[in-house]
């Protein structure tokens, strides 16, 4: 006969077991629906791409729509806050850049936290910026570009995404680290067609959005700011060539709103991670040049917060403030 107490056991385990259970039918049936990707830019620049390419292998792998919705302002706050206030329920993920990393020191008005309100699931890329001026600037090194900045300061405009951008904040290393003068002129969305006009000189700007107009010889490449070489220009410098100790890669990511089952972005982990071993998208990286940046949620975050304390520091030395 079963006793009052074997009774009891068996039913706090049993409650114990099917929050368990729960936990793994709701990463066994999710998506149940279309999932949408918060880009916090402009359409057709890097984190756009990213997001659309990380997109695509979702829907196929897991057989739901995995849509981007581009919410650019503030320097990718306005999308991120959206994200930070959504469902925690895995159906509203966010493409996290090294925006996301600078914005902490950048303003001081924020109504979120992103390491506390953002749960990082995975990494995406990481790409090199490539300091890219107008062939009508008479410079083709980096030597050249700080004689030529020297000899005229003030007079070349170093174009961005917007304060506190991967490329403003680039741009601003470059200038702390060799003393010369440049007129920062952000962006609210892609400067790229201001670059190739030529009405901004100089931009730091990222491989993949660039290597098209650099191959047809519409921008020319100075460096690129990793830390060596780039695969996809192998001819071109390091800026660490001629500036040593610099260094400014983009990078992106996949975050949810915080409280979000652990079920679920351990789901998504690994579908992101099984796409750097598909011939194709490593191809599409590699065009791009970027470079697979697979890691663990925990990695990831630690990695975020890594590169948080990094480029405050940079920034305050350098004095970067927003208007």
């Amino acid at each position: 006969m079963e006793t009052p107490r074997r009774r009891f056991l068996q039913i706090v385990a049993l409650g114990a077991f099917l929050p368990a259970v729960s936990r793994v039918a709701e990463a066994e049936s999710y998506p149940a629906r279309p999932v949408r990707i918060v880009v916090p830019d402009a359409p057709g620049i890097t984190p756009d791409i990213m997001g659309r390419l990380i997109g695509q292998w979702l829907s196929e792998r897991l057989g739901q729509q995995f849509i981007v919705e581009n919410r650019a302002g503030a320097n990718g706050n306005v999308g991120t806050e959206l994200v930070v206030r959504a469902p925690a329920d895995g159906y509203t993920l966010l493409l996290v850049t090294k925006s996301n990393a600078t914005n902490a020191t950048l303003y001081q008005d924020l109504t979120f936290n992103f390491i506390r309100d953002i749960a990082p699931i995975a990494g995406l890329a990481r790409a090199p910026l490539v300091m890219e001026v107008h062939p009508s600037l008479p410079v083709k090194t980096v030597p050249d570009f700080i004689a030529y900045a020297k000899q005229n300061p003030g007079k070349i405009n170093m174009a961005s995404g917007g304060h506190g951008s991967p490329q403003h904040v680039a741009g601003e290393l470059f200038r702390m680290m060799t003393g010369i003068d440049m007129i920062h002129v952000p962006y609210r969305g892609n400067p790229l067609p201001d670059v190739l006009s030529g009405q901004a000189q100089v931009y730091f700007g990222p491989l993949p959005a660039s290597i098209g107009y650099l191959r047809a010889d519409k921008l020319r490449a100075l460096a690129v700011t990793g830390a060596a070489r780039s695969a996809v220009l192998p001819d071109v410098p390091a800026v660490d060539e001629f500036v040593p100790g610099y260094e400014a890669s983009s990078w992106y990511g996949i975050g949810a709103p915080k409280d979000t089952p652990l079920a679920l972005i351990e789901k998504l982990n690994a579908e992101v991670n099984a796409a750097f071993g598909d011939p194709a998208i490593k191809a599409r990286l590699a065009d791009f040049g970027a470079e697979p940046m697979p890691m663990t949620p925990g990695a990831f975050g630690k990695f975020v917060a890594d590169e948080t304390e990094k480029w405050n520091k940079v920034l305050k030395v350098a004095g970067v403030k927003l208007d």
